[in-house]
């Protein structure tokens, strides 16, 4: 799967999951504080960027400190209850009219097979290959995101669902 990110994020972001590539960190670099519950992960993350060791269920963040929340095929490693704490956790540290993005894979079961998403990652001035396994009972799909997101209080902006693999921009309501 090819994905192309280029930068159109203004003020600050808050990767959730941002450890391994650290991609969004990549690419909006001081714009970014990013968290992952690894420490690993994170250590191999390049120093582009602010980097936390932090649970995203509970974070230490005040209200509203967030323009942006990202999660870059960070929810395929979440189970669903983690999934809808996460959710709501974004939507508190989120500012009124700022967004989550969601970019992550459908799979209907990752057990006993693992599922392995294999990403073509461009942006603006390179290309980076990875990928994302993981081994799980659940599976999760767009609509399943959708659905915990607008539950959480976010309003869906917009959706691309295909090829077994989504983004989804959403809205947190002006006070």
């Amino acid at each position: 799967m090819q994905v192309h990110l280029i930068r159109e994020f203004k003020g600050v972001i808050l990767d959730i999951g941002g450890g391994g590539e650290g991609i969004i960190g990549r690419l909006y670099r001081e714009q970014v504080t990013a968290i992952d519950i690894s420490p690993d992960e994170l250590a191999e993350a390049p120093d582009c960027c602010a980097k936390i060791v932090m649970d995203a269920r509970k974070m230490a963040f005040p209200s509203e400190s967030f323009d942006h929340v990202t999660a870059f095929y960070s929810f395929m490693f979440m189970l669903r209850g983690d999934q809808d704490r996460v959710l709501r956790e974004a939507v508190r540290v989120l500012r009124a009219g700022g967004c989550l993005h969601i970019w992550d894979a459908e799979f209907p079961t990752a057990f006993p097979e693992p599922f392995v998403a294999e990403l073509d990652v461009r942006m603006e001035d390179s290309c980076i290959h990875t990928s994302y396994g993981i081994v799980k009972n659940e599976g999760q799909s767009c609509r399943d995101i959708l659905r915990m997101a607008e539950e959480a209080g976010l309003n869906a902006v917009r959706s691309v669902c295909g090829d077994g693999h989504f983004y989804i921009c959403l809205e947190k309501q002006k006070a």
